[in-house]
């Protein structure tokens, strides 16, 4: 019956006032047919737990939609929806209570996704925490980990380009339509994920719906249901990061936070998070470790492996540089080499995927290494 109620999925969800909660109770009433339910009398629908200002909407606006010009519009921006009866619904978001009934999506899904991590946190990083979420989404995007966040500025957007150039899958949930792209800087972030078949883009919300402040609670939990877990990299004590860490407990969902500096206000949040019993995390091992995914990190490793040192004097250049990046001069003093022969040596491991400029002048482990 799923290919017969696709246009009706859609038309409920056009409908102001039936939300998932009321969908879903409609879907149950009417046994799984949904044309019966579009197509049923006030007073059937009144049976159904339709009432006021939704049955209004739903007698009015169902004589006028023509749900298979609307499918058709949805198919022209290269965009489809997806509901609890298709075979791609992602298993993990099924398992919530609340899970959408039908969302719309840009992209594909594939059975890979469930490996699923969210990576949220401040829209204000420091240039640490969007290195470190950019790091953290990097290795565990060659783990062949999804990563999964919200297409915000800051910390989302470092996980989700972090994701692509590592070669990765990412999914962006969205908190609008699947027609706009919000905030409008990330519409080429978006067009790459979608074009370069590296994951998808998704929401709830219909066409044309604006972004809106109140929609965050309900995206936020279609963010950690994908995911096996929620990592937090950088979120001040009234972060909405802290709701999406919240939120994954409630879904028996790990929680992971990255610790931070205890006298900057951005990481007062995630440091909170880490005393209430978060999993600290300092490297991509430790959330591979604590989802048992062991067997991802030997994969890593190998790759990390292939990349030793060719003598004494890189090996002492990666130890110099473990802990954090330094400015060249200092790696210069430090190793008592000539800043000639350090940026010679430097530039030749960058090229090896040992090492990366990580400022103008900086140099740090490379990601592959975190």
């Amino acid at each position: 019956m799923g290919h017969r109620n696709t246009p009706f999925w859609l038309g409920f969800s056009l409908i102001k006032g039936i939300g998932p909660s009321r969908l879903r109770g409609i879907y149950r009433h009417f046994h799984g047919d949904l044309e019966a339910a579009w197509q049923a009398s006030p007073q059937a629908l009144e049976h159904a737990g339709l009432s006021g200002t939704a049955l209004e909407n739903l007698l009015e606006r169902r004589t006028k939609l023509n749900l298979s010009g609307s499918l058709e519009r949805l198919a022209d921006l290269g965009a489809r929806i997806c509901t609890l009866e298709d075979p791609d619904y992602p298993r993990l978001l099924a398992e919530i209570h609340d899970a959408p009934p039908i969302f719309y999506i840009k992209g594909e899904l594939l059975p890979a996704d469930e490996r699923a991590l969210a990576i949220v946190g401040t829209r204000r990083p420091t240039a640490y925490g969007a290195g470190v979420a950019g790091d953290l989404a990097s290795a565990l995007a060659r783990a062949d980990i999804t990563i999964v966040s919200g297409l915000a500025i800051g910390i989302d957007v470092a996980a989700h380009r972090a994701a692509l150039e590592a070669g990765g899958r990412t999914i962006a949930v969205m908190g609008n339509g699947i027609d706009q792209i919000y905030p409008p800087q990330n519409a080429r972030l978006a067009d790459d994920i979608v074009r370069n078949r590296q994951g998808a883009i998704l929401t709830e919300y219909p066409p044309r719906t604006p972004p809106d402040a109140k929609h965050f609670p309900a995206r936020n939990r279609i963010i950690s249901g994908l995911s096996l877990g929620v990592l937090v990299v950088e979120a001040p004590e009234q972060s909405g990061a802290l709701l999406k860490a919240n939120l994954a407990a409630e879904q028996g969902r790990e929680v992971f936070a990255v610790p931070g500096n205890i006298t900057v206000r951005n990481s007062y949040g995630t440091n909170r998070l880490i005393q209430d019993g978060a999993k600290l995390v300092l490297r991509s091992d430790d959330v591979l470790e604590e989802l048992n995914l062991s067997h991802r990190i030997v994969q890593t490793r190998q790759e990390v492996q292939s990349l030793s040192p060719a003598d004494e004097i890189e090996a002492q250049l990666l130890q110099i540089i473990e802990l954090e990046p330094l400015h060249i001069d200092e790696i210069a003093i430090r190793s008592q080499l000539s800043i000639q022969e350090v940026s010679a040596r430097l530039t030749m491991m960058a090229l090896k995927g040992m090492v990366q400029e990580t400022a103008p002048m900086h140099y740090g482990l490379h990601r592959s290494a975190l």
